[in-house]
């Protein structure tokens, strides 16, 4: 059972605080409403694993797997928890399967003391454990999100490389140029001043950009500091988190990775819900949750409103003009032969496979351009440079 902290007021009017515990909000509330109290305040209290940082799907996955071969072996789910808890790694885990074990012991189900730990296990694994508790097969559910989570973690990973590469190569790029600026411009600046050279209007800008950098180093700090952090809060905005998401969605270079990863995601998702036996409608709603482009989840939610209306969910999505058409094509191949998870599933293979061929072409697209970015920063800084030095030296040679 969940904890939640009240304020509330007894029947003499003097206010108290203190917390209690129950299967819901609402029956916490009518637990005090039965005390005689008249209720001011009363929120979920957080989880000592719920205020930690959200756990990695690769451990969610290893979970998931072991969980599945416990109870296959026969093993109750108290045990179960206890034995997975105790040799659990990640601390964060480990405590909330803790939780878990405390709540199933009180006669909870497993469902709800997951639910506990919002930011350790996502919805979607609440859900899918709920159906499997109804139906039965439990071990089935736990192996299907096994591989949900590591389809998702490789998924993951594959664009993280894919971008990693690029950004690394550029702050070295950004590094070697602050170093050229406060320690070997500064050297050629005096060497120019002593000989009276009047400087090329590049070389002249360099000297500049060298002087404010070593006097005025604190501003440029400041700067950069005021303007990461000001792309930091626009990006968790409403509006900063559409511009990006279309963005990603717009950008010839990421548009190919960002739109095969959602349909993969998407797609595996899908099929992971579908066939746990969880409602259409609640599928595509807890599939929508878990794609990370913002116009891509709108559009799928959209999706989960024209199926509740009673629309083939190929068609909306073929109408959102984002995924790829095969996607579309094939569940309307699903929805006519009545098999829409196994389709889902194919389709989230391929699109896997397109996933790993786009990371691996985005990477070697990026090698040239990167080195490219280079050659002209490093390459103009170094020209600016001599360039005056080889002007004197055809001005001796003149003489």
């Amino acid at each position: 059972m969940a904890q939640y902290s009240y304020k509330v007021l007894d029947s003499s009017g003097k206010q108290k605080k203190g917390t209690i515990e129950a299967a819901s909000q609402e029956k916490a509330k009518d637990k005090l409403k039965q005390e005689g109290f008249n209720i001011l305040e009363i929120d979920e209290k957080a989880s000592k694993s719920s205020r930690k940082k959200k756990v990695k799907t690769k451990d969610l996955s290893l979970f998931c797997k072991q969980f599945a071969s416990i109870l296959r072996a026969g093993v109750p789910i108290i045990a179960a928890l206890e034995m997975i808890s105790e040799q659990m790694d990640n601390k964060t885990l480990k405590d909330a399967l803790k939780e878990a074990q405390t709540h199933v012991q009180k006669g909870g189900t497993l469902a709800d003391a997951f639910r506990i730990n919002p930011k350790v296990f996502p919805p979607m694994l609440v859900n899918m454990v709920a159906a499997g508790e109804s139906s039965g097969n439990m071990e089935v559910c736990f192996e299907r999100l096994a591989v949900q989570f590591e389809k998702d973690g490789h998924i993951q990973s594959k664009i993280k490389g894919a971008m990693t590469y690029p950004i690394v190569i550029l702050i070295v790029v950004l590094v070697v140029v602050i170093v050229m600026l406060a320690t070997v411009i500064p050297t050629f600046a005096n060497m120019f001043k002593e000989m009276g050279a009047t400087l090329p209007k590049a070389t002249q800008l360099l000297v500049d950009m060298s002087n404010f950098l070593t006097s005025k180093w604190y501003i440029v700090l400041i700067v950069v500091a005021a303007i990461v952090f000001g792309i930091k809060m626009f990006k968790k905005s409403p509006a900063g988190e559409l511009f990006f998401a279309s963005a990603a969605i717009k950008l010839p270079i990421i548009s190919n990775l960002v739109i095969k990863s959602a349909a993969a995601t998407f797609a595996r998702t899908l099929a992971t819900l579908l066939a746990s036996g969880i409602s259409l409608i609640d599928a595509v709603d807890q599939t929508a949750k878990v794609l990370k482009n913002k116009v891509i989840r709108e559009g799928v939610m959209d999706c989960k409103n024209q199926v509740a209306k009673g629309v083939p969910l190929s068609k909306p999505i073929k109408d959102m003009d984002l995924f790829p058409i095969m996607l579309p094509q094939m569940m309307h191949i699903g929805e006519e032969t009545g098999n829409i998870e196994d389709m889902m599933s194919k389709v989230a293979d391929f699109f896997e496979e397109e996933v790993d061929n786009a990371a691996d072409a985005l990477t070697a697209m990026m090698e040239p351009l990167v080195i490219v970015v280079m050659a002209v920063v490093v390459g103009g800084m170094v020209l600016a440079i001599y360039s005056p030095i080889l002007s004197m030296y055809d001005a001796v040679d003149s003489y």
